[in-house]
């Protein structure tokens, strides 16, 4: 029988960047919240300190940041008529092994999705026409919010973490200098862009030759020191590389420990519980309200920590599996497209080109995660589809980051020997001249895709596995292919004497290559409870004190990274919590 803990306020399931955010607003607002994490505490100073973050082998390589397969799987097929196995190595789940979650290792794209991306369905068939949004095989649907409700909450989040760029669109005024297709903005970003480094030159050069509109990335890697709104002191980045898997020991990547932790463990009114699993939510008898959550501690015992309020605000798959275990909502059958619980599973369709320099001197081992330039010219809807066999698109950018030593052996031309001395004369020349054109494309859902619990296999708490039914849309695999074709051209524009393009959607989709790690879905947002599982507050429609907040939000992908939209929705939601629901416990109204 499970030990109850005393009763808190709010019980937060996962402390990432939505669960650190929720905490942080709630606590503020005099909460008391509860936050259970199944990793160990991870910090800065005793973790990863600059005597020991830029170690490839350790951090890069055997990704001791992430959470291990044996601890955190999921099985996989293409489609229904396969037997899903499960995932052996980390492959595109990605996971923190600890407090913060993948904030902590990730590299520090810090986007907002455009305004088409919240209302996909609705703005293709006003331009389009119906049979463009129905193609017999998307599913798609608008996510319930909008682009303009939500941008003082991506405001908010850019503030607290401090995020370096340059506005393209303040109030509608249009600035050549940054993102000239991006919704409009309230302010500039609170730190400047990062500095452009030579291949940002080439990239840049190249695409104003060809009318199209380079920009610096916004990044989570800050550009100079920076005070947040919550009084957390952060440093200006020194460009040393490592971003994506390591720790910042130098305090300038934007992260939870970073950015909120300094402030949240020092309210006497929030605790957090680690090395601690949530099995499930505890449902009251009525069925119709969630009583708190069950999990089980580091000594292996069952333990209840009774709520008031449940967020769950884990990984996008672990939120979509623990509701699925704990039976709320119903489970999505793609095959008469009932249910709402494991619904529109998306990822990012991925293109674009390697290629190598003959007489330029890149330094690839000066960078940061994020650092890189970006056009927008064929993302989103930002070009005409009229005549065009997909929707939505994708960011082409290069990027300035990582010279990892290990991971860049493998980046030499086609024909270049693997091994000997041309191994090595070909490495020496090119690790210092190569780069890539990476086209980070939108992802729409498919009605067989779904996620739901595997009949055969069960993690060491004999709770069932995640089985992902993924395949590519084939309106995604032609976008994919179309701007490939066009970071190609801007390679060869650039000036690059070798180019291979690449494309991870002309062929079955697979967990194992890690062409991207932003999985989203499964737990969508929308107004209508026929097609969501939560409202557009990330309100669960089956247990009004339940709130479901994360990527698994997302009912479709988009051409950017998703952290940004992830911080936004969950300050909006937090917001909502205190402001009003707390007042007033039932769904939340439209407005």
């Amino acid at each position: 029988m499970a030990s109850k803990l005393p009763k808190a306020d709010v019980v937060v399931v996962g402390l990432g960047w939505s669960g650190s955010l929720m905490a942080e607003e709630l606590t503020r607002a005099g909460l008391n919240v509860v936050a259970i994490d199944r990793g160990p505490w991870i910090d800065t100073s005793t973790h990863t300190p600059p005597a020991v973050d830029p170690d490839e082998l350790r951090w890069g390589q055997r990704k001791e940041l992430f959470s291990p397969p044996r601890d955190n799987t999921v099985t996989f097929r293409n489609h229904a008529g396969q037997v899903a196995a499960p995932l052996r190595d980390f492959g595109i789940f990605e996971m923190g092994g600890g407090v913060g979650g993948a904030g902590f290792h990730w590299a520090g794209m810090a986007w907002r999705f455009s305004p088409w991306d919240f209302q996909v369905r609705s703005k293709t068939i006003e331009r389009y026409g119906r049979k463009k949004a129905e193609d017999g095989e998307m599913q798609l649907q608008d996510w319930g919010v909008t682009y303009d409700e939500l941008e003082p909450f991506y405001d908010r989040w850019e503030r607290i973490a401090g995020i370096s760029g340059q506005a393209g669109n303040i109030k509608g005024k249009i600035s050549p200098d940054g993102n000239v297709f991006e919704g409009p903005r309230s302010r500039d970003y609170p730190t400047p862009k990062l500095k452009t480094l030579r291949m940002m030159e080439l990239f840049n050069d190249a695409t104003t030759r060809m009318g199209l509109h380079p920009f610096t990335i916004p990044c989570a890697n800050i550009s100079q020191a920076y005070v947040n709104p919550l009084g957390v002191t952060m440093g200006a980045c020194t460009y040393c590389g490592f971003c994506l898997a390591y720790g910042c020991g130098n305090f300038s990547k934007s992260s939870p420990q970073a950015c909120i932790f300094p402030v949240l463990v020092r309210r006497p009114n929030f605790k957090i519980i680690t090395k601690s699993v949530v099995t499930r939510v505890n449902k009251a008898a009525d069925g119709k309200t969630v009583t708190g959550v069950t999990f089980i501690d580091e000594h292996g015992r069952e333990v209840e920590q009774p709520a008031d309020i449940v967020c769950l605000t884990a990984f996008q798959v672990d939120n979509v599996r623990i509701l699925l275990n704990s039976r709320i909502g119903k489970t999505y059958d793609p095959r008469t497209g009932e249910g709402t619980i494991g619904r529109n599973f998306s990822f990012q369709t991925v293109s674009g080109t390697d290629m190598w320099f003959e007489d330029e001197q890149i330094n690839p081992f000066i960078g940061t995660g994020g650092l890189g330039s970006q056009i927008d010219d064929y993302n989103g809807d930002n070009f005409d589809h009229s005549n065009l066999d997909f929707i939505g698109g994708a960011g082409i950018l290069t990027l300035s980051r990582d010279g990892a030593p290990i991971a860049k052996a493998g980046n030499l031309p086609p024909g270049t020997p693997r091994w000997g001395s041309g191994f090595k004369k070909g490495y020496a020349k090119y690790y210092r001249n190569y780069g890539t054109i990476f086209n980070q494309g939108c992802s729409m859902p498919t009605k067989a895709a779904t996620l739901d619990l595997d009949p055969t296999y069960r993690d060491r708490f004999g709770v069932p596995l995640l089985r992902l039914t993924y395949d590519y849309a084939q309106s995604d695999r032609n976008m994919a292919k179309y701007t490939m074709d066009r970071a190609v051209e801007i390679a060869r524009e650039m000036g690059a004497a070798h180019v291979s393009g690449f494309n991870f959607a002309d062929k079955a989709f697979t967990t194992a290559v890690v062409a991207s790690d932003h999985v989203i879905g499964g737990a969508v947002m929308g107004d209508d409870p026929a097609s969501s599982a939560v409202n557009r507050w990330l309100q669960s429609w089956d247990a009004h004190n339940l709130f479901v907040v994360g990527a698994s939000a997302f009912p479709n992908n988009a051409g950017y990274n998703p952290t940004g939209t992830v911080g936004a929705l969950a300050i909006r939601t937090a917001q909502a919590i205190h402001q009003t629901y707390v007042h007033n416990p039932a769904l939340l109204a439209r407005g």
